[in-house]
């Protein structure tokens, strides 16, 4: 009894878990009230946290916060929704995409590529702090979790039928996000061979966007799910007595 009256709090616990990352991991969108010396349009995300820009500790907090959070948010509902196949690889996937967030917090681009020719220059040539491969390899294992994720708790939601708001508005924004990741790594392709930047920040910023606004969803979705009381138990029709011969008579 204690068990199941404490699944509802462990999945409110989730949600908000999950909500409170989400806009942590949008805390970027602060470049537009902020003076960061940064082209949206051109500039990684990732640049608004190098070791060398003056806001560059603000963002790494907020990276840090979303990937604990998102981890802590999905490892909850990992532990308090039902064991599924699909559901319980995409909230792994997801955690995936938590703890590599974090990880990628601490490990800060030195200098900003995009804006500053002298340091795409010596990133070219390999004279960068081994951080900057470090953080494109966390970086990857972000994204390729969240994709991941995406995909999985999708087709869970439209498997198992639960979840009406994902398994209805998680397919576009699976293939939004697609071709969001399709844009940004055209775009990072066309940069490092010199080719300039494709509005890489404008593709690499609508991915960011787009996983956060499926990771509130996906706490709507649990929210909401804890919310729904239980139905009652189905009555069970009671058997009927079987008639003995001559009953009828009587």
């Amino acid at each position: 009894m204690t068990r199941t009256r404490s699944a509802p709090a462990r999945s409110r616990l989730a949600a908000a878990l999950l909500l409170l990352g989400a806009a942590a991991y949008t805390a970027w969108v602060l470049e537009l009230v902020l003076v960061t010396g940064l082209d949206p349009v051109q500039a990684y995300v990732s640049e608004l946290a190098a070791a060398d820009q003056p806001l560059g500790g603000l963002f790494r907090a907020t990276d840090l916060a979303a990937g604990l959070l998102v981890l802590a948010g999905a490892t909850a509902a990992l532990l308090t929704t039902e064991r599924r196949p699909w559901a319980t690889a995409g909230w792994c996937a997801l955690a995936l995409f938590g703890a590599a967030t974090a990880v990628d917090s601490r490990l800060p681009l030195s200098c900003a590529p995009t804006g500053d020719p002298a340091c795409a220059a010596r990133e070219t040539a390999g004279l960068v702090p081994a951080t900057h491969a470090a953080h494109a390899v966390s970086s990857s294992c972000a994204m390729a979790g969240a994709l991941a994720a995406l995909a999985l708790l999708t087709f869970a939601a439209r498997r198992d039928d639960r979840w009406p708001a994902l398994g209805r508005l998680g397919p576009p924004l699976v293939l939004a996000e697609l071709a969001a990741t399709f844009w940004t790594l055209a775009s990072v392709a066309a940069f490092t061979a010199g080719r300039g930047t494709w509005a890489l920040g404008a593709g690499q910023r609508l991915q960011v966007l787009l996983v956060a606004l499926y990771v509130a969803l996906l706490a709507r979705c649990v929210g909401r799910g804890a919310a729904a009381p239980p139905g009652p138990p189905a009555a069970r029709p009671s058997p009927r007595p079987e008639r003995t011969a001559g009953e009828g008579d009587r």
